[in-house]
This record gives structure tokens, C-alpha cells and sequence, in this order.
């Protein structure tokens, strides 16, 4: 199972999450191309840790959305959306190549992510965003999202993703972060919850129904409270359950 976190999501003197510590215990990194947080001396600088210490980076692009933190829907039309997540695709590629690394993967951040589920034009200009700048790219989504369906049928690679600090609704989407349970606090539940998708492909909804969840990638997110904590229970709980953590890309 991969263990995935978002990172490198600081911008100028901002700082948000501790990108050093989860890159000790993650296999993936989901960084910030400079559109809803990063810069270019964060992305360097994630780029640098993350070959160093064989963490696969992959690019996380997201509206044009600072002030927003790219969680504001924004709409865009087809061409513009797929040309700023190329644009973005090369910033972070560039600062990969820097140190022997490319970007091993693309994964949509907040409102994008969540229009990309249900959204065809948007999760279209995702897919074409990849089939042009590299088919090779795996994409990292939701299973059976509008994103996963359309590039399946792109001939592209979908790496289902699931969420452990992350609360579930019956149908097996996500809480919406305004609701209540949208996150899982307790690293204790978080971990139970990451060991439950990696072992039995499913997660316990806020209502208590068991939906099916089947993921090749658990998502900590690195601006969730207690990140790190959670993060070094989930691993290790993992390991315990005799899980293979290792980056899928």
C-alpha cells in the first residue's frame, strides 16, 4: 500500500504542515505546483528531500487560488483548465529534474479534485492535460469518480485513493469539509481506518455502513491536525498488519 500526503503547501513566509516529517514516513508526495499554495523555493526544496530520501513526488495541481487555497470552485473553460494543469505539470517537473527525479504521478487538489468527480468537462481536461504532456502518468483519484472513468477509457493508469482522516458518506464519497465528520481527528481511528482499506478494501461511513474502498493509496493530509502523529501510527500499523507500504508509482 502506498501512503500518499499533501506537501509543499507553504507560500512565502506562510508555512503549513511539517513536509520534513511526513516525508520521513510517506511513500508518495502530492506537492503543490504554485497555483492554490507553494512556491518555487518550497517545491525545490520538497523536490530535494523527497529524492533523497526515494519519496515519489507527484504533482498536485489545483485552481488558480491562493487566497483560497484552490478549495473555491472556479470555473474554467476546457483548453484554459487543461493548459494551467500543464503548466503546472512543468514547473514541478523542472524542479524534479534538478535533482535526477521526474513527476511520477497527478493527482487534482481540493475543489478541482471534487469537480473532477462528477464533472466531465473538468476531469476531461485533466486527461487530456496528461495524454499530452505524458501518457505514462498515473493519475490518482477516486475510484469510480467521472476522472477515474474517463481516463480509464483514455488508456490511462487510475491508482485508487482512499482517505483515512477523511469521513465517508454512504455512497462512498467524501464528507464535504463544512459538514459534520468530515475529518478523523483520533491517529488511534485513523490508523484502524488505513489498515481496514488496505486489508478488507473498505471504510465504515459516517453513518455506519460499510462501503467498499478499493485503493492502491492512502491519503494523510499534512494540514490535518496531529499530521504527523497520525501518519507514524498509520505506518506502523500497517506494517503490523504485515502491509507492504512502498509508493505506487
Amino acid at each position: 500500500m502506498d501512503l500518499n500526503a499533501d506537501l509543499g503547501e507553504g507560500f512565502g513566509i506562510w508555512q503549513l504542515g511539517d513536509d520534513d516529517a511526513l516525508l520521513s514516513l510517506v511513500t508518495s508526495a502530492n506537492v503543490a505546483c504554485g497555483f492554490h499554495g507553494g512556491d518555487p523555493p518550497t517545491m525545490r526544496r520538497v523536490c530535494e528531500q523527497a529524492a533523497r530520501r526515494g519519496v515519489a513526488v507527484g504533482a498536485q495541481v489545483g485552481y488558480r487560488d491562493l487566497a483560497g487555497f484552490g478549495r473555491r470552485h472556479i470555473t474554467y473553460d476546457f483548453a484554459e483548465l487543461r493548459d494551467e494543469v500543464i503548466y503546472q505539470l512543468g514547473a514541478l517537473d523542472a524542479f524534479c529534474r534538478l535533482f535526477r527525479a521526474r513527476v511520477r504521478y497527478l493527482k487534482p487538489h481540493g475543489a478541482l479534485y471534487h469537480a473532477a468527480m462528477s464533472d466531465e468537462k473538468e476531469a476531461a481536461a485533466l486527461v487530456a492535460a496528461v495524454n499530452e504532456y505524458d501518457h505514462g502518468l498515473p493519475l490518482l483519484c477516486q475510484p469510480g469518480s467521472v476522472l477515474a472513468q474517463l481516463a480509464v477509457g483514455a488508456g490511462l493508469r487510475v491508482v485508487g485513493e482512499g482517505f483515512a482522516d477523511r469521513g465517508y458518506l454512504p455512497n462512498g464519497t467524501l464528507v464535504p469539509r463544512n459538514a459534520p465528520g468530515a475529518l478523523v481527528t483520533d491517529p488511534e481511528q485513523v490508523a484502524e481506518r488505513a489498515v481496514r482499506m488496505a486489508t478488507e478494501r473498505t471504510v465504515v461511513a459516517v453513518d455506519g455502513s460499510v462501503v467498499p474502498c478499493p485503493v492502491e493509496s492512502i491519503c494523510l493530509h499534512g494540514d490535518s491536525p496531529g499530521a504527523v502523529a497520525s501518519a507514524e501510527m498509520v505506518r506502523a500499523a500497517l506494517i503490523d498488519a504485515g502491509v507492504q507500504v512502498s509508493p505506487f508509482a
